[in-house]
């Protein structure tokens, strides 16, 4: 069975993005950088819901085409078009750079492709990761917990009707006070 994880960069009051969408506050230094292109260069496939497929479907395709693209930036955006994607939506219609968009029920697909045989996916945005949670499908959880307060947005977790038990198998910390912590789920 493939591991499905949950990662993204979170403020300490617990949010993935302020209010309005804002992600200024989650600018990675040049080694948090290169651990999220490690990531993506050792993911098998990674599932997206709309809006996180939008912000990075908006800049990736072409950020190593852009002048003043940094090799990091030239080597991630490679990365990020050749690793296998899924997209959930009902509202999107077409999606490219190796993606695959789905419109049905998410749960029954990510428990599909948890089945199959693969590297290991990481799931991303709230929605997405939400109903992914409540159903117990996420393996482990990488929060790269920034130094800011924003007050409100866009939660990492979400309402849960149980409690999921955690175990810690990683921390880590990055400059700014960017701090790593990996935790496995119990079963």
């Amino acid at each position: 069975m493939r591991k499905l994880t949950f990662a993204m960069n979170v403020s300490v009051d617990g949010y993935i993005a302020a209010p309005g969408d804002d992600l200024g506050w989650s600018v990675p230094s040049d080694e948090l950088f290169q651990w999220w292109s490690d990531r993506v260069r050792a993911t098998g496939t990674a599932l997206y819901g709309r809006k996180l497929w939008e912000t990075m479907s908006s800049h990736w395709p072409t950020a190593d085409q852009q002048p003043g693209a940094t090799p990091a930036e030239i080597e991630f955006a490679r990365r990020w078009r050749d690793m296998p994607k899924v997209v959930f939506s009902s509202t999107t219609s077409t999606v490219d750079w190796n993606t695959r968009l789905v419109t049905g029920d998410a749960v029954t697909e990510i428990a599909r492709l948890k089945a199959e045989d693969g590297g290991p996916m990481d799931i991303g945005g709230a929605t997405l990761a939400a109903v992914a949670m409540r159903d117990g499908l996420i393996d482990e959880y990488a929060i790269v917990t920034h130094p800011v307060l924003v007050g409100g947005g866009t939660p990492f977790f979400a309402a849960l009707d149980n409690w999921v038990s955690l175990t810690l198998v990683e921390t880590g910390t990055f400059p700014d006070g960017v701090v790593l912590t990996r935790y496995e789920t119990r079963r």
